[in-house]
């Protein structure tokens, strides 16, 4: 239906056509009461035939309306004209991605950019359970500021019948070959070529097709005919891309899109747009990862001078040298000697001291004193404490530490005169603070009913999170506060964020992969933040402003942490080597034996035989991903079955049940033959714990749906997740493991107040867990489910104790640690078997060094190199 110049559609006239396909005619109209030109997409009258689905067509256009994501096209009316319904939508200036490519392929820089923007929109429309099912490049489009939208959304369902799984198929169109497909069966999903429901990873599928093509100017999958091309998107691998200039990290990431089973993709939309996020700062020729495999306890002895020569090497090539003149490198005073963890760091009000905490020699933590000038540290009388901040009104601290992350410590805060003295305790449950300039207020990071408070100044709350908080900072003039946001607790993944003092934004950037420390510089108007988005572990300084520029000031070898900034522009950084590894002992072993894999091996499962470990490796060598695998525990080669996290055997050890990177949806991998099956309740933004039911048919977990946590049960064949309590608070890490009864009965749980509870999972009054602590970790139930095996938190050694639930009394059951004391910082994740005869445990290793760095600020800012 062809519409002339000053046809009236409701409010709308329209103006002039800009063009027209086989979805129909595309018009500039004038939107008369909000005086703007808009679009109008007039579709043909045949669609508005079959009422049912016009509806149905009619409620996903809203809903894609109510999205109102920048990478999507903005929908603002839906309606009918004579019979046939149009969309009105926001005008756009630029190009479609299809007409981009009619000029070969994109550079990868603008390729990568366009990439996260449409990752982005997929993933909101997603979360809203808005599936596009027709991604190709005519329906991306590119405007000339620079931002990427979707388009069509809904339009693709309209189009199609609307039936069961078995019966789904692409409407079939006239053309110049009998049975060809609507001529976007290049970019279908091997599902939707087969006829089944196109759901999330369909639209993945989709958009790895259309990477392929930006990056190489080649369709993906292309045939003579369409059953050619049908038959290549079910068998065959599209050609390998061989540009130099595309890095290796982004060849698998489209690899990875393009896997032909759906549960081998990536999980979700939102995963996607955070690796490709990740990689947007790689050099063109990124090396692939290697794994570091050897943890002997030799190599934790090695010295840091070897690594300090690749360091100013490597910062002779590096991005922020490059430029016409020369610039003088910064250099570096190494401050501290002894093989140990250091936990903070801070320049004290002389500029000449430097004030730190740390645990040596396999002791508690504690805080020194040293002065560049000579190489003793001097300790101070406050031990068993973490250093906050120092100021011209004494040092804050952390008394009774509690470890909650390798460096980072929770515990009551109390202030102490920088002359020495007996320190005031000011509030419970605080795992940073920071000093206002002047020394008159404080701000802080606590945790409140079990979410993460910032205070700026103690007391007023400006930020409240269900993540994690850490690294709170105040501005020089003490007019803003930077911190750490982390979305998913027990990882460094996450956002670095500014506030003014009253509580508005400022900054958010992000997301980074690691985050280790920031700082303000001497200016206040940027801040320097040690993080990464391309590696495991934080590598590279960079600088924040508020406009959102990112420029990079340093890159190391290996990896650092951030902990202050004086005046002057000197800094404080600590060389890191973090490890962690496995440790196991069964009923014929003499002592415990080493089952670490690569670089960060992390068990969290045990089989109840002792036969099988789950693990997973965040580490360097997974980079961006995280490796979740399965090996006999008599020490043949483990098998990698997914990348997600806390894998969890089912109680026949067919599957495991385990968590995504970003902690919001669930997944069931098999450990043989089977599908991947994705869980992610409509409800559920975050999970944390979780875990199998006896009868294997179901599982449990503790899931937040943005108000807080509960434990849930949910059936795998199908049905909602059914609420167990009322909100709990997560234990960190996820370190506990086995909650529910070997009978299916009750379920272990922590609630807001730190009490133990033990709840019935068919509903009912709990009843406590008597002779639990606040700090004692769950561990599993005996056979009997009479007694249980508990443990103390993150203390070393790990004192485990068999606890008798009828009476509360603790048994003293193993002490865990391995042979080698030296960096070991945590023991986490231990598992024991119901019958105690075999279990297995994760040990962590962590050494320090710390410098003084001086002449960085002038290079930096001299060479201002943008990131």
């Amino acid at each position: 239906m062809s519409l002339t110049r000053g046809t009236k559609l409701g409010s709308y006239e329209i103006l002039s056509p800009l063009g027209a396909g086989g979805m129909g005619e595309v018009y500039r109209a004038r939107d008369a009461a909000l005086g703007r030109d808009v679009a109008v997409k007039v579709l043909p009258a045949i669609f508005s035939r079959d009422a049912d689905r016009l509806r149905r067509f009619k409620q996903e256009a809203q809903a894609a309306a109510a999205l109102n994501h920048p990478n999507i096209l903005t929908i603002y009316h839906v309606g009918e004209h004579n019979g046939a319904p149009y969309i009105v939508s926001e005008l756009l200036d630029g190009e479609s991605l299809r007409q981009r490519l009619d000029a070969g392929s994109l550079p990868v820089r603008k390729t990568m950019e366009y990439a996260v923007q449409v990752a982005r929109g997929l993933a909101a429309a997603h979360s809203k359970g808005i599936i596009h099912r027709d991604l190709k490049p005519e329906n991306l489009f590119l405007n000339r500021d620079g931002r990427a939208k979707i388009l069509d959304f809904g339009l693709a369902k309209l189009t199609r019948p609307e039936a069961s799984a078995s019966t789904e198929l692409p409407s079939v169109t006239a053309a110049s070959e009998p049975g060809s497909l609507l001529g976007t069966v290049g970019y279908m999903s091997p599902e939707q070529v087969r006829g089944q429901v196109a759901g999330p990873a369909s639209d993945l599928f989709s958009f790895g097709v259309i990477l392929y093509e930006m990056l190489t100017g080649k369709r993906a999958f292309r045939g003579d005919t369409a059953a050619d091309t049908m038959s290549a998107i079910l068998k065959e691998d599209p050609p390998e891309m061989v540009n130099p200039q595309i890095p290796d990290a982004l060849a698998r990431i489209v690899r990875h899109c393009l896997e032909k089973h759906p549960e081998e993709r990536f999980q979700s939309a939102h995963d996607l747009a955070f690796d490709l996020e990740a990689l947007s700062g790689l050099p063109a020729t990124g090396a692939p990862a290697t794994a570091a495999t050897d943890s002997k306890p030799h190599k934790w002895l090695v010295p840091f001078a070897a690594a300090l020569v690749l360091l100013v090497l490597g910062m002779a090539g590096d991005r922020f040298l490059r430029k016409t003149g020369p610039s003088p490198l910064p250099t570096f005073h190494q401050l501290t000697f002894k093989p140990g963890l250091i936990y903070a760091a801070r320049f004290a009000p002389d500029g000449q001291t430097v004030l730190y905490s740390a645990s040596w020699d396999g002791q508690g933590p504690q805080l020194y004193s040293t002065v560049p000038d000579g190489p003793e540290s001097r300790a101070l009388s406050v031990k068993d404490s973490n250093l906050f901040a120092a100021s011209s009104a004494g040092i804050a601290i952390s008394v009774g530490c509690r470890l909650i992350f390798p460096e980072d410590c929770e515990g009551t805060l109390a202030t102490m005169p920088l002359s020495g003295g007996a320190p005031r305790e000011l509030a419970e449950q605080v795992n940073a603070a920071d000093w206002m300039a002047d020394g008159s207020q404080l701000a802080i990071v606590r945790q409140v009913a079990g979410r993460y408070r910032l205070e700026f100044p103690l007391g007023k709350v400006l930020y409240e999170t269900i993540g994690w908080l850490r690294y709170v900072r105040t501005s020089p003039r003490g007019d803003a506060v930077a911190f750490v946001e982390h979305p998913q607790r027990g990882s460094d993944i996450g956002f670095v964020v500014v506030l003014d003092a009253g509580g508005s934004r400022k900054l958010r950037s992000g997301p980074w992969v690691s985050l280790e420390g920031l700082g303000w510089s001497p200016q206040g108007d940027e801040v320097w933040v040690a993080g990464t988005k391309d590696h495991a572990w934080a590598n590279e300084i960079h600088g924040l402003d508020f406009s959102g520029e990112d420029r990079l000031l340093l890159r190391l070898p290996g990896m650092l942490r951030l902990h202050d900034i004086s005046p002057q522009g000197q800094l404080l950084l600590s060389r890191e080597i973090w490890r962690s590894g496995i440790m196991f002992r069964g009923p014929g072993d003499t002592r415990e034996r080493e089952l670490s894999w690569l670089d960060y091996s992390v068990v969290s499962d045990l089989s109840a035989d002792g036969r099988n470990l789950a693990f997973f490796e965040p580490g360097e060598a997974a980079r961006v991903l995280i490796f979740a695998y399965m090996r006999k525990s008599d020490g043949s080669p483990a098998v990698r079955l997914g990348d997600c996290s806390f894998p969890s055997f089912s109680p026949d050890q067919k599957w495991v049940l385990c968590v995504s990177v970003s902690g919001d949806q669930l997944a069931v991998l098999s450990t043989g033959v089977g599908e991947t099956k994705s869980i992610r309740a409509n409800q559920i933004v975050r999970y944390g714990k979780f875990g199998w039911l006896p009868d294997g048919n179901g599982i449990f977990f503790e899931g937040n749906d943005g108000r807080g946590w509960r434990i849930y049960t949910q059936d795998l064949v199908g049905g909602r997740p059914t609420p167990v309590t009322p909100e709990v608070l997560v234990v960190p890490e996820r370190s506990e493991a086995n909650l529910v009864s070997p009978d299916g009965r009750w379920v272990e749980v922590r609630e807001l107040d730190g009490k133990r509870q033990l709840y019935p999972l068919a509903g009912g009054d709990s009843q406590p867990a008597r002779g639990m602590d606040r700090d004692d970790v769950w561990v599993n139930w005996s056979n009997s489910g009479r007694s249980g095996y508990i443990r103390d938190w993150a203390k070393v050694p790990a004192k485990v104790f068999r606890l008798d639930l009828s009476t509360g009394k603790k048994q003293p059951f193993l002490e865990l640690a391995p042979g080698d004391p030296i960096g070991l910082s945590a023991i986490r994740s231990v598992r024991i078997t119901p019958d105690g005869k075999s279990y297995a445990y994760t040990y962590e290793r962590a050494l320090s060094e710390l410098y003084l760095v001086e002449g960085l600020r002038q290079a930096g800012l001299k060479d201002h190199q943008r990131r």
